[in-house]
Order: C-alpha cells, then sequence, then structure tokens
C-alpha cells in the first residue's frame, strides 16, 4: 500500500523542523556567512537539495529560523495572540500580568536570545539579508509596548509611570541582550534572571512593595 497523504505530510513538517533546528544550531556555533548549506543539510540528514526545495536560498531560511524562534512553532499565529501575552492582558492585576509577562518574555528569550545577536550580525556583513529586515518598526517594541500598556492601566499599577516610560523600561529589561549578558557572560541561570527581571520590574511599575 503507498504512503498516505497524512504521512507524507507529516514526513515533510518533520523534515523541515530538523532543517531549522540545524541551522539554528550551526547559525549560532559558526555565523551566518561561515555557514554553508551543505553543512546544514549534513547536520539535519537530509540532501542539501531539500533545503533549496523547501526554502528556495539562505535568506528565506534564516528568516523562517528567526520567524519560528520567537512563536516557538511553526503555526502562523501572532506573538500578541499568542496564550502567554493574553494571560498578560487579561491578568487582573498589574502584579499578575508582570508574573505572566516576565515568564512569557524568559521562554521567548531562551529560545531567541542568541539568534537575534547572530543576526544583528549577520545584517551588518550580509548585504543580501537587509532587506528581510527593512520593517522601520521593532516588532519586539511593538508587543512590549502593548504589555505595558495594558498593565500599567490595571489595578495594583504605579499611577506615577506613564505608559512610555513603562513600555521603555520593560523593553530595556527584558532585552535579549541583556538576557545574554547575565545568563551566558555571567552564568546565571534562566530561573535566577526570571526572579531578578521580575523583582526589577516589580519594583518599577507595580505599587507597593513585593510580598
Amino acid at each position: 500500500m503507498g504512503e498516505g497523504k497524512g504521512s507524507r505530510g507529516h514526513r515533510a513538517l518533520e523534515t523541515r523542523r530538523r532543517i531549522i533546528e540545524a541551522a539554528g544550531e550551526l547559525f549560532v556555533e559558526k555565523g551566518y556567512g561561515a555557514t554553508k548549506l551543505q553543512e546544514i543539510a549534513d547536520r539535519a540528514g537530509v540532501a542539501v537539495q531539500t533545503i533549496y526545495f523547501v526554502f528556495r536560498n539562505k535568506p528565506s531560511l534564516l528568516k523562517e529560523l528567526v520567524d519560528v524562534a520567537i512563536a516557538g512553532d511553526d503555526e502562523p499565529v501572532p506573538t500578541m495572540e499568542r496564550p502567554w501575552f493574553m494571560e498578560v492582558t487579561s491578568a487582573p492585576t498589574a502584579e499578575a500580568a508582570l508574573a505572566a509577562l516576565v515568564a512569557g518574555a524568559r521562554e521567548t528569550l531562551e529560545r531567541v536570545a542568541a539568534i537575534t545577536e547572530m543576526v544583528r550580525a549577520a545584517v551588518a556583513t550580509n548585504p543580501e539579508i537587509r532587506e528581510l529586515w527593512q520593517d522601520p518598526t521593532d516588532p519586539r517594541y511593538t508587543v512590549m509596548s502593548t504589555a505595558a500598556k495594558s498593565l500599567t492601566a490595571k489595578p495594583g499599577a504605579r499611577p506615577v509611570v506613564s505608559t512610555d516610560e513603562a513600555a521603555d523600561i520593560v523593553y530595556g529589561i527584558l532585552s535579549p541582550e541583556l538576557f545574554l549578558v547575565l545568563t551566558r557572560d555571567r552564568a546565571w541561570s534562566p530561573a535566577k534572571w526570571e526572579r531578578w527581571a521580575y523583582d526589577t520590574l516589580h519594583s518599577q511599575l507595580v505599587a507597593g512593595t513585593r510580598p
């Protein structure tokens, strides 16, 4: 009997995910420019022609890698429609919203912080991928400012902090750059980073002292 459509579709998705995983590992280890598609194919256990067939070229593979890393999967669901972000906006208090935001940020940064650093270096030295990130708006700032706007409108938020200032504070404290400084360069565990980020933001954005 022949292979069913469902089985072929599942195998294609698994192949796609193996390629993305291998690309992420090698791009971070060696840098985007120094990584050859053949090396990615070898690590993923596929023919290099398969990468061309699935992703067309190396820049498109990088873009797909970034999108999947940010989302956590390959489902076409925007960040602000993800359960963790909706938990931030639906939380009854500023304190509960902050806890959900920091937990969600930690989960995302564990996937994406090193990739973000790699992409920044790649964009600076590889003109062919610059056009992939020509949007003048910063998607991460959009997400963080939306979270800050929701948080500052909830009971328990510090009234002296404006929405714009709260957005800047959240954007800075929950940045991939600072996450890497503490978890990679200073060997903090992600759990320690999460406690510190929560305590720091609590002191800035939530009225009263933390219990």
